[in-house]
């Protein structure tokens, strides 16, 4: 399927990362079939130790793709879009967590914007799960900050994984952010290009994360992840350019300070667990370090960071869909 410019595409690529998902992968994958606008489905099985790509190639239908160890979402992501572009030239592709189960049928609501050629990026915007769990909203809070601070816009659900990308929101968007970063990532390149973003409500459901050790240490990867991409996105490398030995020295300090104060943190976290990432984020704030560390560093040096704030509200474009009606934001 080669897509012309300005020709409405009828179907899309779905890409499922997974890892270790073998209870609920194989009923994700029959549901994303019963939406009629997928055309074919990628399972990038990222380095799992159960039988994840087994069990999907048992459900039969499906292109699986094999990572001999695991690389992180954001690497089984990329190698879902480069097979998706070998089965259909020119198509969007529909990213879709593996462990929604049945709810994935619902998706079919972010790709209808897409295809209509209404949107570039469509953004799933889960509702209030059934099960408790779920952190303190602190990643959730960085990443939408600084989506806020780099583009003008602020998403509801800035970390959701449910998405659907146009063939140029995937160029703006390619190479995806590393780990945790890539949906923050993403939605700050797609604005950034002068692309349309919508958000749209869908009622999924998938596994809520806990408060135990690992979810807390995983919260705090992603958190890391989250404020790395939002540095890397605020002129870090253009003080390093503009400041050459100067400028180089000055953000490999800032860095060493960063790693030496959270450190101990980490530490404690791996020694005894509990909600710790609350006290993280105040410890740092305490030392006087923030999400944004680095970009206030002189007038000329904010000024540019307001004139390219200022870039992303002016060429990005984000519409919400309320009441059946999209809205402009």
């Amino acid at each position: 399927m080669n897509v012309q410019v300005g020709q409405v595409v009828t179907g899309v690529v779905a890409v499922v990362p997974a890892k270790d998902e073998e209870e609920r992968v194989g009923r994700t994958i029959a549901a994303l079939q019963r939406i009629p606008s997928v055309m074919q489905i990628v399972l990038v099985d990222d380095g799992s130790s159960d039988q994840t790509a087994a069990v999907v190639e048992w459900t039969g239908g499906v292109d699986v793709v094999r990572h001999e160890r695991n690389r992180g979402k954001a690497a089984a992501m990329e190698s879902g879009v480069r097979r998706a572009r070998q089965l259909a030239p020119g198509a969007p592709v529909l990213f879709a967590d593996a462990d929604l189960e049945d709810s994935a049928e619902a998706l079919g609501v972010i790709v209808e914007p897409v295809l209509a050629a209404e949107a570039d990026l469509a953004i799933g915007v889960l509702p209030p799960q059934d099960t408790p769990g779920g952190g303190f909203g602190i990643v959730v809070r960085t990443a939408r900050e600084g989506i806020i601070r780099l583009t003008g816009w602020a998403p509801q659900q800035p970390l959701s994984g449910q998405r659907c990308l146009s063939p140029a929101a995937l160029e703006a968007a390619l190479p995806f952010a590393p780990g945790w970063g890539v949906e923050v990532g993403m939605t700050v390149d797609v604005l950034r290009a002068g692309l349309v973003v919508v958000e749209v409500p869908c009622e999924l459901r998938h596994r809520v994360t806990g408060r135990d050790l690992s979810s807390q240490v995983h919260r705090a990867r992603q958190l890391a992840d989250v404020t790395r991409v939002l540095a890397d996105r605020s002129g870090l490398s253009d003080k390093v350019r503009e400041g050459g030995i100067a400028g180089g020295r000055a953000v490999r300090s800032g860095a060493v300070a960063a790693a030496r104060l959270a450190r101990p943190v980490l530490g404690t976290v791996a020694q005894r667990g509990g909600p710790l990432v609350g006290k993280t984020v105040r410890t740092l704030r305490g030392n006087g370090a923030s999400a944004d560390a680095g970009t206030q560093t002189s007038g000329g040096q904010e000024r540019r960071h307001q004139e390219r704030r200022g870039q992303g509200r002016q060429h990005g474009s984000v519409r919400d869909l309320r009441g059946g009606r999209w809205h402009d934001l």
